[in-house]
């Protein structure tokens, strides 16, 4: 009588066991290599970005500003030529606001596309680790009216505009900056960094023109953590044509990646004074607009020079701020971010 050979039920669990063991050793891995590849997307988006930037320069002997107070567009409409959307910018027209744009405003259609201009994803916008990559739809009538942006303008450390000098970043309201501004060195000053879509945002009038200098640590994360709840809307950096610093800009008041107690959770949190559009005269617009990514433990930055570097979270925050301002006479210091 022929006896059959295979496998008995022990033999079957300790292979099916060694096989989990393994997938177990190995998952960790591809989970490494899968985020490596999109930071290394994303850093090429940076590195674009700021290229970008610099053919706008050569053109018009300056950067774009970070607002504009006609149409309250974004510095990141004014590149769109050279990203390779010509058509996108000879759409716009300056003088007229972006809301116009939306699907309830009178431009809505001027694309022929079947999607508002705001709406229109352009995939150097969108970092491959954003795990909130979606439209928005401000106006209710379930069209999309918006799309985030995962990169934002350096407006500098937390005075943004008073109506008459914006702030002492990179980028500014109503701030056409030459390079000739930058005694810092355009390789110590940074341009463009990462931020989380659908963050929280506190509004409110708490500094007025009688300030000097910047508040503490702790007076704009106690008031942070006494305004924004899990009922604030999470409307930071969802739109990407719109000037204002919480959608498209921010400041290096924390360090990247801070996070705040929003009903008893740590989640991502910013802090507005004022819009760009207010009463800047009498409450000027200051801003915390922190720098985040979904990277474990940092966020990259481009540099005036083109140069991409990665900043932690853990870095000294008067380290950190050195490189966010153009022309406050600091000694950066790139190997310590």
């Amino acid at each position: 009588m022929k006896r059959r050979h295979g496998f008995t039920l022990v033999e079957l669990l300790v292979v099916i066991a060694i096989i989990g063991v393994l997938v177990g050793l190995l998952m960790p891995a591809v989970q490494q290599a899968r985020e490596a590849a999109r930071r290394m997307q994303c850093t090429n988006n940076l590195k674009q970005l700021c290229l970008a930037m610099h053919l706008y320069e050569d053109t018009y002997k300056c950067l774009p500003p970070s607002w504009d107070g006609t149409g309250q567009w974004s510095g990141f409409c004014r590149i769109l030529p050279y990203i390779e959307q010509g058509p996108m910018e000879a759409a716009i027209h300056w003088g007229t606001s972006y809301t116009a744009y939306q699907s309830n405003g009178a431009a809505a259609n001027i694309l022929n596309v079947g999607i508002p201009l705001p709406a229109i994803q352009l995939d150097m916008l969108k970092c491959p680790s954003e795990v909130n990559s979606r439209a928005v739809d401000v106006t209710g009538d379930g069209i999309p009216d918006h799309f985030p942006s995962n990169y934002a303008l350096s407006i500098g450390t937390f005075r943004v505009y008073d109506g008459a000098q914006s702030g002492d970043g990179a980028f500014g309201a109503n701030r056409f900056t030459a390079f000739s501004e930058f005694n810092d060195g355009m390789s110590n000053t940074m341009a463009i960094s990462e931020v989380n879509a659908f963050t929280r945002v506190y509004q409110g009038s708490n500094y007025d023109n009688s300030l000097t200098g910047i508040p503490s640590l702790s007076d704009v994360a106690n008031l942070i953590n006494s305004n924004v709840t899990s009922g604030t809307a999470p409307s930071g950096h969802t739109q990407w044509v719109s000037g204002h610093v919480q959608q498209t800009g921010f400041t290096a008041f924390f360090t990247p990646n801070t996070v705040f107690n929003v009903d008893g959770r740590l989640q991502p949190a910013d802090f507005v004074n004022n819009t760009e559009s207010g009463d800047v005269a009498n409450n000027p617009c200051m801003a915390s607009v922190t720098a985040r990514s979904f990277h474990p433990g940092i966020v990259n930055v481009a540099f005036m020079d083109g140069s991409i570097s990665k900043v932690t979270e853990t870095v000294d925050l008067m380290v950190y701020r050195t490189i966010a301002t153009r022309f406050g006479g600091e000694v950066s210091l790139r190997n310590k971010l």
